[in-house]
């Protein structure tokens, strides 16, 4: 018995080990909300395990913005959105305190967005996507890169942006809350 608890011991080291190896950075998981400044005043909250916006105090969008600024980077979103959902991960912000498309590049969650070639999948003024993937209903994962001017956008699998832009070349992060039920249940970070 002694024996086996030393295994799993020695597995779990193992494991945490390899996790902390590997370079990524939990943001947030099913454990915790994380270490954000709110912008706006969406109600942000851990419900059940999972980070959840449906409700905003006033009309402009809620954030939560990351404490830390990244250059270059990959990041690991796990998202769920109802279809009056009005969401995305703002990438490389020139300011912590106000966050929007034209000082951020906005990898967008915006099944219903009027203009629908910058809604989901694409980055708002930058890259459209044609035809918009949807993602109301249910898990989905987009995957972020962004290395010097070259940006990549991946959701679900499925390629949906790759360009070259030079904009924007560090800043925090943010999570967007704008409309409708908005919930993640993992943001993982990876300095390149």
């Amino acid at each position: 018995m002694r024996q086996l608890a030393i295994l799993l011991i020695g597995l779990l080291c193992a494991s945490v080990s390899a996790s902390a190896q590997d370079g990524w950075v939990t943001l947030v998981d099913t454990g915790k909300m994380g270490d954000w400044n709110r912008v706006g005043a969406a109600n942000w909250r851990m419900d059940d395990g999972i980070l959840t916006a449906d409700k905003l105090d006033g009309k402009d969008p809620g954030y939560l913005v990351s404490k830390t600024s990244y250059k270059d980077f990959q990041i690991r979103a796990e998202f769920w959105v109802d279809t009056e959902a009005n969401s995305g991960v703002f990438i490389r912000c020139a300011q912590a305190a106000k966050i929007d498309a034209a000082i951020c590049y906005e990898v967008n969650i915006f099944d219903k967005r009027p203009d629908p070639k910058y809604g989901t999948g694409a980055i708002v003024d930058v890259a459209a996507v044609v035809p918009m993937p949807k993602a109301a209903g249910k898990w989905n994962t987009y995957e972020i890169t962004a290395k010097g001017p070259h940006l990549v956008v991946v959701l679900n699998g499925q390629k949906t942006v790759d360009v070259l832009d030079g904009t924007h070349f560090d800043g925090p992060i943010a999570l967007q809350y704008g409309s409708g039920i908005v919930k993640f249940r993992k943001v993982q970070i990876k300095p390149l």
